[in-house]
């Protein structure tokens, strides 16, 4: 079974004036993914929404201003994607979205073998959870048109990553 992961569509990367904004390469996948999540959840497979969600103090903030606070306006889900029941929130406070959390217990529970990527950014969140799934024996798929970074050089080079050293397939 297949599952897609939306990682990191939040106010913080996604909004104009969000704290780490993707500017408008993070916009522009905005439509990619509302169309993959509606296929998803239309053939049954299940949506999670990865979401970045820090601790006020967190250390990662002495190498990135402080995003995505628990709370706050900036760890919100994009208005543009609606979760709806049977959805599932995977909350993170690392780069993969398997570090400390419950992802791939549930994965496992639900019986996913490959996973779909879309979200931001490229070259952090979704290519370091695309190690990660890679490592535990997923298929990783990674989409393309449904990815995006603030920093193009670094997008093209994690793409290329994922498809020749992880074996990510990239569509």
């Amino acid at each position: 079974m297949k599952a897609l992961l939306v990682i990191d569509m939040l106010n913080d990367f996604i909004a104009e004036d969000g704290v780490l904004t993707t500017g408008p390469a993070g916009r522009g996948i905005i439509g990619f993914i509302q169309a993959k999540v509606a296929k998803f959840r239309e053939h049954g497979c299940p949506v999670i929404f990865i979401c970045d969600h820090h601790e006020a103090d967190d250390k990662e903030f002495q190498m990135f201003p402080a995003h995505c606070v628990a709370g706050s306006t900036g760890s919100a889900i994009i208005p543009e994607l609606e979760v709806q029941p049977g959805d599932k929130i995977i909350h993170k406070r690392r780069y993969s979205a398997f570090f400390g959390t419950e992802l791939d217990l549930y994965l496992r529970e639900k019986g996913v073998t490959e996973l779909c990527l879309v979200g931001v950014c490229t070259n952090i969140c979704v290519l370091y959870t695309a190690a990660d799934a890679r490592n535990l024996g997923y298929q990783v798929t990674i989409f393309k048109e449904g990815v995006a970074s603030f920093d193009e050089q670094a997008h093209r080079f994690a793409l290329k990553e994922a498809e020749h050293v992880l074996g990510c397939t990239i569509l």
